[in-house]
């Protein structure tokens, strides 16, 4: 076999490895999205970990500031640092339009009877003729709203989407990130004891 022979083969035999790994990619892709998919349903179902407990860069850092003109018509004041100063707070992005907010806010009216914390609310991107038919439907569970037309005050406090709520130290601290709607079991497992925690300090 000539030189030129044995390097058409060599050539030959990388390019069908070459083709034969590109093949193998998407397959290995989808294994490894499937692997992590199935970390996570298993954590969820066996260790009962909430997959919406999104870490936050924010947790342990002192919550942004708030200026947020009120929702008139709610006669309640504005949502702002003096509103929460000094005070463990549940602060709830909420909206009128978002379907998971109306689950959770039978919940919310019951944590507000809770001495322990103040809840509070940010109205995200809503009418404030929504908002406060929203209230009155449901009840008002809040100390406090600041209303944000344009979603500045939640980007400032790293909102994913929502409802999401922040719990609040006394110093400013945010504590604890929820991603999502409350439910008995997140407030039970996740909320309280982090609640606990520091409602007697």
């Amino acid at each position: 076999m000539t030189q030129a022979s044995q390097n058409e083969d060599a050539k030959a035999k990388t390019t069908g490895r070459a083709r034969y790994a590109l093949a193998l990619l998407p397959l290995l892709l989808f294994g490894g999205f499937a692997l992590v998919a199935g970390k996570m349903l298993y954590d969820q179902d066996v260790n009962g970990l909430d997959i919406s407990a999104i870490p936050s860069a924010l947790i342990g850092t002192k919550a942004p500031s708030l200026s947020l003109p009120p929702l008139e018509g709610s006669n309640l004041p504005a949502l702002t640092d003096a509103a929460i100063k000094g005070k463990l707070t549940l602060v709830n992005v909420f909206a009128s339009w978002c379907i998971p907010c109306r689950q959770e806010h039978p919940l919310l009216q019951e944590l507000a009877k809770d001495s322990r914390i103040t809840v509070v609310g940010i109205n995200y991107k809503d009418k404030p003729d929504n908002a406060l038919r929203f209230l009155g439907e449901l009840g008002n569970p809040f100390a406090a709203i600041g209303i944000d037309p344009n979603g500045k005050a939640a980007i400032d406090w790293g909102v994913y989407g929502i409802p999401e709520s922040y719990l609040v130290g006394r110093d400013g601290t945010i504590l604890f990130k929820k991603v999502g709607p409350f439910d008995a079991r997140s407030i039970e497992r996740d909320l309280m004891p982090a609640i606990a925690a520091v409602a007697g300090q």
